[in-house]
């Protein structure tokens, strides 16, 4: 049977690594909303300059899609950081996720249909971050308990050798940090949805 990668420990031994160097590398990261990015920007907001990408075609409808990146720009606004992140919120592409997961619409969420979701989203970012010439790319969507980190950093993987630029491998709910994340949600009052963002994760529960 193939060993699990404790992908939490690696990103540990990853951040000893950056600060045993005395160097700030830039991070790309994708961020799906809000509450999620709470206690990952807390995390490595000491260690990385940290451009915050929000691109989630999945989010219907465009609403909520614009509510969640107002409330990340308010976090960002008012979390006291010591390095305050920029915020890149790219164009709402609904088309691209229907396209994409076309015929996986009666799916539950976890299965086959949010794989293809994770690596729609992660080579977007993949992509800017080469163009913006990043050191790391990452994603916020580990941090959740209903996200399969082995498939994003397994996607992760593949698309840091398609595009040159290092992924970031993680797991953030390691270390009670979906705990703290929610803890952090209620000190800013965030507004934490009830469904990923897709209508189908909304329905097939």
């Amino acid at each position: 049977m193939e060993q699990k990668v404790n992908y939490g420990l690696w990103l540990e031994r990853e951040i000893e690594r950056i600060k045993a160097s005395g160097k700030r590398p830039k991070l790309l990261l994708h961020a799906c909303c809000a509450p999620c990015s709470s206690y990952v920007l807390e995390y490595l907001s000491s260690v990385f300059d940290i451009t915050l990408y929000f691109y989630n075609p999945n989010i219907t409808p465009c609403e909520e899609n614009d509510f969640r990146a107002e409330e990340l720009r308010r976090l960002c606004r008012e979390m006291p950081l010591s390095h305050v992140p920029e915020i890149i919120v790219e164009s709402y592409e609904p088309e691209k996720f229907y396209e994409a997961v076309k015929g996986m619409e009666s799916m539950r969420e976890g299965e086959s249909r949010c794989a293809v979701c994770y690596r729609l989203r992660l080579e977007k970012t993949a992509q800017k971050a080469k163009e913006l010439g990043v050191d790391y790319f990452t994603t916020t969507l580990s941090i959740s308990p209903y996200k399969r980190s082995e498939w994003l950093n397994e996607i992760g993987g593949e698309l840091m050798e398609t595009y040159g630029v290092s992924y970031l491998f993680s797991d953030f709910k390691k270390k009670n940090g979906y705990k703290r994340s929610i803890e952090l949600s209620h000190e800013y009052n965030l507004y934490r949805q009830d469904y990923c963002g897709c209508e189908f994760s909304k329905v097939n529960k």
